[in-house]
């Protein structure tokens, strides 16, 4: 029971990281001695000390004899920092306490060899699915190499995302817009279409104090208007322009407002979202939370790009044949085809209802692009 408490801790601890470590995973320490915690620490930036080195830097006495309580498996590698193995060992730590083993292939349970070599005794597992769930992401990130995508949008109780005019501001409340743009904090990346730009022109930033996402647009021909919001604050908070265009003058203006403009070859007419995924892996971008309109959320979902959705539900009807929902495109044939979606929480948030659900991933496609 004390393990699972001290763990509890380490992870509250890991959470404060959110937002200020990606693409590194979010990791809380303790150390435990006759029943004190004498130290702790967490990961507090990317390129910093991690945090069993953080634990260690605020004990209070001597470590020989402790026991540590880490979120996951200490690293075992040099990158940025030596490894927190190393550290371990040299603490005289006598027990180590591990929730998540870490997929890393540069760790990949090397540590817990090396402990165990060294005369440590590790238990692995205490309060794992947690600390798998705090780390979704990097689990993803550093198995695929390729961004994990959550798709978010807020809708009426008649599955709406807009009036038939069009208008969508402001579907849920405060509560949930501010959960919103707590997810914008944690998340490295977010994407929208080109329409939702002309239609919208949002600054897709980050209001709660957190740091703002780099806003990525998918664009194929280039249209986003170059009084837009995301252009013109380009240097404030960074912009990146998917797109297909190859002429030199009409990138010009958005290369001058601080916008970074990224090519993607074509599929049908439209971006190849798949090999744009793996682009963005290889600049960095660990994690998505798409906000884009149905159009792009069909897209992305028929391309099996989405792990997770969040549906914001308000209790309000829109009615209206024309007024659209959150998946665009031609739709599936037959009830039986649907995508699945599986492990589903619900939250309040005030009047709001937030249902999170993760995508089924052994599934056929059943998604067409209209």
């Amino acid at each position: 029971m004390d393990d699972e408490l001290y763990m509890e801790r380490a992870l509250a601890l890991a959470k404060k990281g959110a937002g200020r470590v990606n693409p590194n995973p979010l990791v809380g320490a303790v150390i435990v001695k006759d029943g004190r915690i004498i130290g702790e620490g967490y990961h507090q930036v990317y390129g910093g000390p991690h945090a069993e080195v953080n634990a260690f830097n605020s004990l209070t006495e001597e470590s020989a004899g402790s026991t540590m309580y880490v979120t996951l498996e200490p690293c075992a590698h040099y990158g940025k920092t030596p490894p927190c193995v190393d550290g371990v060992i040299a603490g005289g730590v006598v027990r180590v306490v591990i929730a998540s083993l870490d997929p890393n292939p540069l760790v990949a349970g090397k540590s817990v060899k090396k402990m165990e070599e060294s005369g440590i005794e590790v238990c692995v597992g205490v309060l794992k699915e947690a600390a798998d769930k705090l780390n979704e992401v990097f689990f993803h990130y550093i198995t695929h190499k390729t961004p994990y995508v959550v798709m978010k949008y807020a809708m009426t109780a008649d599955g709406k995302i807009a009036t038939h005019t069009g208008k969508s501001r402001w579907i849920t409340g405060e509560t949930a817009r501010e959960k919103v743009h707590q997810d914008r904090n944690f998340y490295t990346g977010i994407m929208v279409g080109v329409g939702t730009v002309l239609a919208d022109d949002p600054m897709l930033d980050c209001r709660t104090g957190g740091r703002n996402p780099i806003r990525i647009i998918c664009d194929t021909q280039l249209k986003t208007p170059k009084t837009a919001r995301v252009v013109t604050t380009a240097h404030q908070q960074p912009t990146w322009l998917l797109t297909a265009c190859l002429d030199e003058g009409r990138m010009a203006p958005y290369l001058e407002a601080g916008c970074q403009i990224i090519q993607v070859k074509t599929k049908e007419g439209h971006l190849d979202l798949k090999s744009a995924m793996v682009i963005l892996g290889e600049r960095g971008i660990d994690g998505i939370l798409l906000e884009g309109g149905a159009t792009l959320n069909a897209s992305m979902l028929t391309a099996g790009l989405i792990q997770k959705v969040q549906t914001y539900i308000a209790p309000k009807l829109f009615g209206g044949s024309l007024a659209p929902s959150p998946i665009g495109g031609a739709g599936i044939d037959e009830p039986d085809a649907a995508y699945q979606l599986t492990d589903t929480t619900m939250t309040p948030l005030g009047d709001d209802i937030c249902i999170e659900s993760y995508v089924l991933k052994e599934q056929k496609p059943c998604l067409q692009e209209s």
